[in-house]
């Protein structure tokens, strides 16, 4: 049987689900090797990393698939979120806001943005993101519990109570109640 990048990606994907990430990141490198400009390849096994908790190198494989796709959502969402997680926030928001301007209506991005901002104790560019967020997604759980919590250091008590009700009609899944 011949070796192709598409068989070790599933591979290797397997073996990151039963937890096996040395072996499955091995597995994505063999790939790598015979497909370098493979953004999905280089996405993978930077999600590999990532779950194996290594972000040093999920964020360096990361930057590759960016630099190869930057205009896929899931790469940026996933580099800015790491950068994000390593207090690299200065460039967490340069992948957000790269990202918007590729795609405005990304809903997770303007969150993250949203929390870039409130780490930061920039509420009111906080609460701007989170507002974006869900003007583009009004059942985006996490949002409007966001908002609220950016509402509040505000002392914006009508926006905490409008946040509140809306939380009160969806799950934190983001599904409607029935």
């Amino acid at each position: 049987m011949r070796e192709t990048p598409e068989k070790l990606n599933t591979q290797a994907i397997e073996l990151a689900q039963q937890g096996n990430y040395t072996e499955a990141i091995a597995c994505f490198k063999r790939a790598l090797s015979l497909e370098r400009h493979n953004h999905l390849l280089w996405y993978n096994l930077g999600i590999t990393y990532r779950d194996a908790g290594d972000l040093t190198n999920a964020r360096i494989a990361l930057e590759r698939a960016y630099e190869i796709n930057d205009e896929d959502d899931d790469i940026v969402e996933t580099l800015a979120v790491t950068c994000f997680h390593m207090g690299d926030y200065v460039t967490a928001t340069e992948y957000c806001t790269d990202g918007l301007a590729t795609n405005s209506d990304n809903a997770h991005l303007w969150n993250l943005l949203g929390v870039i901002n409130f780490n930061r104790d920039e509420y009111a560019l906080a609460a701007e993101s989170f507002e974006q967020a869900i003007t583009i997604n009004p059942y985006y759980y996490d949002a409007l519990y966001n908002l609220r919590d950016a509402y509040a250091e505000l002392g914006n008590k009508a926006g905490v109570a409008m946040c509140e009700q809306q939380m009160r009609h969806i799950s934190p899944s983001g599904k409607n109640h029935a």
